[in-house]
């Protein structure tokens, strides 16, 4: 997305003083919206990935093939609704005949909704689109993606951290891009002290659809984690 002057009256958060109390009861209104929504929808899954990934690309299909695997074991799956992995998440969801949810955001760019989706709800929060990509799932998987992949990375192992959420696996998809992260979590980040092992229990590493569907299923049914454990502090 290019980076376009903003002026000071565009930024929401800044603009929080102004008409306060209407304000609040547009973000009620979201909430109200979403909880209608989405009550039936479990279970669920959350896959979040980039809006960038053309649909010829090999992760793509790869990441249809999560998104129908899912359906056909009958798991909901929900995206950010935008196009590229969350597209093709979708899009293996609703060709499975399984629920398929985009939950999209009114963007400076507007970001489309993706055609693949049978619920679709367009935000104008942030903060109330993450509480429904994360209320309603049994498990999250981590596609590669860019800043707003990291971002919803990040909050989930924080939310569940904090015991703000239940535990659940966070499934990060390709060692191969993930590893440079997973490194510095390691070292520094772990061995000094910043986190600790028991933070990134739930963090697993899986390289094919299978792996992550198999590690979802056995969550679902016997609360037991599968896949590789991504951070150690003793592994090499």
């Amino acid at each position: 997305m290019e980076n376009k002057p903003v002026t000071p009256g565009e930024y929401e958060i800044n603009q929080l003083a102004k008409e306060q109390s209407w304000r609040l009861l547009r973000i009620m209104g979201e909430f109200i919206e979403g909880f209608d929504s989405l009550s039936n929808i479990q279970p669920a899954v959350t896959i979040y990935g980039s809006a960038r990934t053309p649909s010829e690309d090999p992760l793509y299909q790869e990441v249809e093939e999560i998104g129908s695997k899912l359906g056909h074991a009958g798991f909901s799956v929900i995206t950010g609704g935008g196009p590229g992995l969350m597209e093709a998440a979708n899009k293996g969801a609703r060709d499975a005949g399984a629920n398929s949810i985009g939950l999209n955001i009114r963007l400076p760019d507007e970001q489309n909704p993706n055609p693949y989706t049978n619920i679709t709800l367009i935000f104008k929060h942030f903060f109330v689109r993450k509480v429904m990509l994360v209320k309603y799932s049994t498990a999250f998987v981590i596609t590669p993606g860019g800043l707003g992949t990291l971002d919803e990375l990040s909050e989930v192992l924080t939310l569940i951290q904090t015991l703000t959420i239940r535990p659940f696996p966070v499934i990060l998809f390709k060692r191969s891009f993930w590893q440079g992260l997973l490194t510095w979590l390691k070292d520094p980040v772990l061995t000094q002290g910043f986190i600790s092992e028991g933070d990134l229990t739930l963090l697993r590493i899986c390289d094919t659809p299978d792996e992550v569907v198999d590690a979802i299923n056995l969550w679902a049914l016997h609360q037991k984690l599968s896949g590789h454990q991504a951070v150690r502090k003793n592994s090499t």
